[in-house]
């Protein structure tokens, strides 16, 4: 139950976040449906933690309530006992996301990813508004003056023909007509009547000057707009199948080891090309020919003053390429790097997400049993506040990772790290029945604290 409201809490956050790109396409409800089914499987691993931590909470924290710990403490049964049977489930639950988050996700990634991309690409469904000119359809734009209630017929219509890419040369003005759309919605049926057609002649050279206009009257005129810019074209996934969050582990340590072979090939290959410029520092006689204190007294520089001018411009356009290289080899092999910390990034993340499900499951059991509150009260706060913490360590070290500030391992890690301790913290507290959230021991220690300085 917890699982499928987070999962939900985070669902209306994925549609608030991309209303304007899905309000107004005329998506199908199929497209609809799958686009959230994908988003959904992707924030599993949002939702997944935070379900375990608020549900061992509710779950010990009710039975705390009702004093049913206090009875099977009083029976002999320990607390570690009674967490043992739903450690097991956590375990399994922790390999169970390891295999999601390994072979399903990548997937649903993949699909989720090309299928908003191409949503986010799609034409706003055709409206055409009243007394104001519509650019959808390519190539025309159209302004009607009024719609009638019958949805079809229309009055005062202005048509500009732009398909030939030279202007407003072609204009169409009609008093009435109707608009349908074809049952395939593939095709918009324009029927104009009592109208005029107006075309500048432009096509021919001698008259490029005079520019004659031919004016046409119609009765009636029937206009076709092809619509099938409207669709939704699916790109093909093959495009989009190579990025660090479509792969699994092992496609990943693939990535990996090509990234760092093509990196070494790149510093080798820099190294090697830099061997002529920098060929005189393997031998200390050219070296010390080369010092800048010598230089000035080269013969060839005080006895020919052209080829010593031709000698320092040839050695400054060297000097500049050589820069030029060397700063483009530079942001080559940081683009890579980065790339390579990308994909080590989500290398770990399968991992991390296992692990962060049982860590959170150790935090919430002792949690509930020592704040001795079930429901969806105080633990959902409790539980919130965790996993905020938990989520701002995870995403703070991703970043600094992302960046090089620190190794990917201690990024990705850290939160454990961090949660680790305060996990068997609890579990130690919960087992000597510590009153940690009880006032009324604070209360009773500072009044003891204050009596004994008054005293």
């Amino acid at each position: 139950m917890t699982f499928f409201i987070a999962l939900f809490v985070l669902l209306m956050q994925f549609l608030w976040k991309y209303i304007d790109d899905l309000v107004g396409k005329g998506l199908d409800w199929w497209t609809i449906t799958k686009l959230l089914s994908y988003t959904s499987t992707t924030l599993v691993p949002l939702a997944l933690p935070l379900a375990i931590l608020l549900s061992s909470i509710m779950t010990f924290g009710n039975l705390a309530e009702h004093y049913e710990i206090v009875a099977a403490k009083s029976a002999g049964i320990s607390l570690q006992r009674l967490m043992r049977p739903l450690i097991v489930v956590a375990i399994c639950i922790s390999v169970g996301a390891f295999f999601f988050s390994n072979y399903v996700l990548p997937y649903s990634n993949l699909k989720m990813g090309s299928l908003l991309y191409d949503v986010r690409q799609q034409k706003p469904a055709l409206f055409i508004k009243e007394g104001i000119f519509y650019n959808g359809i390519d190539g025309y734009s159209i302004k009607i003056g009024k719609k009638l209630s019958d949805g079809k017929s229309i009055r005062n219509i202005m048509i500009y023909d732009h398909t030939n890419n030279m202007g407003n040369h072609k204009v169409v003005v009609a008093d009435s007509g109707s608009m349908v759309m074809t049952d395939d919605k593939r095709y918009l049926i324009l029927t104009l009547f009592n109208g005029h057609s107006y075309e500048e002649q432009q096509n021919r050279r001698r008259n490029y000057d005079t520019r004659p206009l031919l004016r046409t009257t119609f009765q009636s005129e029937i206009i076709r707009f092809d619509l099938s810019s409207f669709e939704l074209n699916r790109t093909n996934e093959d495009l989009f199948k190579d990025n660090y969050q479509m792969l699994n582990i092992y496609q990943l340590n693939a990535m990996i080891d090509t990234f760092q072979m093509q990196m070494n090939m790149r510093k080798y290959r820099f190294q090697k090309d830099l061997i002529p410029y920098y060929q005189f520092l393997k031998d200390s006689s050219l070296m010390a020919a080369a010092s800048s204190a010598t230089v000035a007294k080269w013969p060839i520089l005080k006895s020919d003053s052209k080829k010593a001018s031709l000698l320092f411009e040839t050695a400054t356009a060297q000097a500049r390429t050589l820069k030029s290289y060397i700063e483009s080899t530079k942001d080559d092999l940081a683009s890579r790097n980065r790339a390579y910390i990308k994909y080590n990034i989500e290398w770990h993340r399968k991992f991390t997400l296992s692990i962060a499900c049982l860590l959170l499951f150790l935090i919430g059991a002792p949690l509930g049993a020592i704040i001795r509150k079930g429901g969806l009260g105080l633990p959902i706060v409790i539980s919130i506040a965790f996993f905020l913490c938990y989520h701002i360590i995870s995403i703070t070290g991703e970043k600094f990772a992302k960046e090089g500030v620190i190794s990917v391992e201690r990024g990705m890690w850290q939160s454990s790290i961090v949660l680790l301790p305060i996990g068997l913290f609890l579990v130690y507290k919960a087992t000597h029945d510590s009153a940690l959230f009880d006032m009324d021991a604070y209360k009773s220690f500072f009044r003891k604290l204050f009596r004994r300085k008054v005293s």
